[in-house]
């Protein structure tokens, strides 16, 4: 349990990747605050179960990713009550598939806030506490598409490719003080934000349910399968291990092969 000291927040976590992340590090012994909206009973959970798993501490938090105040007060409350955060998953996330012509404002910003703007704001609150330890690791899940983009996720692109930018940024900031920040871009993992795209998919270019899976999700992933999230999250717990930590500032593809094409 190689981080069996260390306390873990991971955002957009009460399903999907961001569970999977969870689950990783508290098999490793971290502490873990979780993030993200769902049933209140199945969070309990899953919360209770991370800390059977890790024998520390887990909690849940229930804080909007769109409400900058709302993170520094879910940083605050890991660190007085969890210590750290020696890491972070900025991992939260939503989707709309539209036209340009035909894309909500609010859609456009709310994409922006949570997918983007919730990384800044983290990484502004937890970088001190890493600091202060001179040790941490800050990871993000960007996309196959914050290398290649596809058609009417415009808001969704531009959010993942800034995503990468503020990783090697900040990643250049911190370089000095132990502490490593990197980028995970997965192709199409089978998740529930991925199963909410495919009946706008289905609408916005009249395919079945079928062809958008076939025809669409997994046409650009040369290994004709879906990315799981285990190994997503195995990245993760490796970019946390002492063997990492001439990692940084970089964007890994865990993507099928879809972005050597």
């Amino acid at each position: 349990m190689f981080l069996k000291s260390k306390t873990a927040i991971v955002t957009g976590s009460t399903s999907g990747i961001g569970l999977a992340y969870a689950k990783a590090f508290a098999a490793e012994g971290a502490s873990v605050m979780i993030n993200g909206f769902g049933d209140a009973a199945d969070i309990e959970k899953e919360r209770a179960g991370l800390e059977a798993s890790s024998g520390a501490k887990a909690l849940y938090s229930a804080a909007d990713m769109t409400d900058g105040d709302a993170i520094a007060t879910m940083v605050a409350e890991c660190h007085d009550k969890l210590g750290g955060p020696d890491i972070i998953v900025n991992n939260a996330g939503i989707q709309h598939v539209a036209a340009i012509e035909d894309f909500p404002v609010e859609k456009w910003n709310a994409i922006l806030a949570i997918n983007l703007s919730s990384a800044f704001h983290m990484m502004h609150h937890a970088v001190s506490h890493m600091k202060e330890k001179g040790w941490g690791r800050i990871i993000s899940t960007a996309s196959a598409h914050s290398l290649v983009a596809s058609p009417n996720k415009s808001a969704y692109v531009a959010a993942k490719h800034g995503l990468v930018g503020l990783t090697k940024t900040v990643a250049l900031e911190v370089a000095t003080h132990g502490i490593t920040v990197n980028a995970i871009s997965p192709g199409y993992v089978w998740t529930p934000l991925v199963e909410k795209q495919i009946p706008d998919t289905m609408k916005t270019r009249g395919l079945t349910r079928e062809q958008v899976i076939n025809d669409v999700l997994l046409d650009a992933q040369p290994t004709k399968q879906f990315v799981t999230v285990e190994q997503v999250a195995a990245l993760a717990l490796f970019l946390c291990r002492d063997e990492a930590a001439g990692i940084t500032g970089a964007n890994l593809p865990v993507d099928g092969g879809w972005t050597a094409q």
